[in-house]
């Protein structure tokens, strides 16, 4: 009789599995789309219940009401990343012998699963207040619900790349320069886009209403000083510095000689991406959160950190996975 394997798991290339997680990686912009632009119409608590909709998966008007479809959309379109999620995770676990890249997938399912709970919380707490901050729980598990929602984006990207063909058999012998500087670029980002999420969800966003400058006359501080002034300046502030690391790290990637053209393009599409950014950002203010230019905003934003994200992953790839063979 024959004997069944011990084991199907290779690091081979798949297409189907390759496909499938470049599916969920752009899903998640879906997803990120419809939050922004939820929070953006501030209708976020459009429903007071959670996980369902007015004790309904299909409630009555949402197709008509422009509230309930942006938060009910929200709630389906995570619905489908959540499955789309197990789905790749399982597939991995099943058939990928990259330790590493199990675990990846497994952390990406938690974070999924986090997301979740942390956006029916929001919901299911959005009535409690925290007098010291001016705000309700449900709107500081906001920020944490944005927060985790990057964090989520990028796993989904490494998981994408990682199962791509390029990254199983080219390697990326670029400098350690451009590594620690690819860390610190997405760290930069990653604190922008919280301070971001704080500025949204705490209503300051016009909190300084002139741009570039702070003040009436030019002047680069605000005259007076509040909680949201304070946070929209330290918004503006990091603006600046994401501004000089993405450029240093732009500007690594083009002088290392082992840099694929791939991770070149990469570099002009961030440094592009930044300065959308902050004319987005200057938008805002001269539109006064026009819906259309704060979503932008909040997209570009994503965009931005998953690109440098993918810059620094595909940076560290000889790293996970050592040089491949001739």
């Amino acid at each position: 009789m024959a004997t069944k394997p011990a084991s199907r798991r290779t690091a081979a290339h798949r297409p189907a599995l390759a496909a499938f997680a470049a599916l969920g990686a752009a899903w998640v912009f879906v997803l990120v789309a419809l939050g922004a632009f939820t929070t953006t119409i501030n209708a976020g608590m459009a429903f007071p219940d959670w996980p369902l909709s007015n004790g309904s998966l299909n409630p009555e008007g949402w197709l008509t009401n422009l509230s309930m479809f942006a938060e009910h959309s929200h709630r389906l379109s995570a619905g489908m990343m959540t499955a789309v999620t197990v789905a790749l995770a399982v597939w991995l676990w099943r058939t990928e012998a990259r330790a590493w890249l199990r675990g990846l997938a497994a952390g990406a399912v938690a974070l999924v699963l986090a997301q979740a709970v942390v956006g029916g919380l929001r919901v299911l707490l959005d009535r409690i207040p925290v007098e010291s901050l001016g705000l309700s729980l449900g709107r500081i598990l906001a920020m944490l619900h944005a927060c985790l929602a990057q964090a989520f984006a990028c796993s989904l990207v490494a998981l994408a790349v990682a199962c791509s063909k390029g990254w199983i058999s080219t390697p990326v012998p670029v400098g350690a320069r451009v590594r620690r500087l690819g860390v610190l670029c997405c760290a930069l980002l990653f604190a922008q886009l919280a301070i971001g999420a704080v500025v949204r969800h705490s209503f300051a966003g016009l909190a300084i209403p002139t741009f570039p400058w702070s003040a009436p006359g030019h002047g680069l501080l605000p005259a007076a000083w509040s909680f949201p002034v304070a946070i929209q300046f330290a918004h503006r502030a990091m603006a600046c510095a994401v501004a000089a690391g993405a450029a240093a790290f732009a500007v690594a990637i083009w002088r290392d000689r082992g840099a694929p053209l791939a991770m070149r393009s990469g570099a002009s599409a961030l440094a592009s991406l930044v300065a959308l950014q902050i004319l987005l950002g200057g938008a805002i203010v001269r539109t006064a959160r026009a819906v259309d230019v704060t979503t932008g905003h909040v997209l570009v934003g994503a965009a931005t950190l998953v690109t440098a994200f993918w810059l620094t992953w595909l940076a560290h790839r000889d790293a996970l996975e050592g040089p491949s063979p001739p």
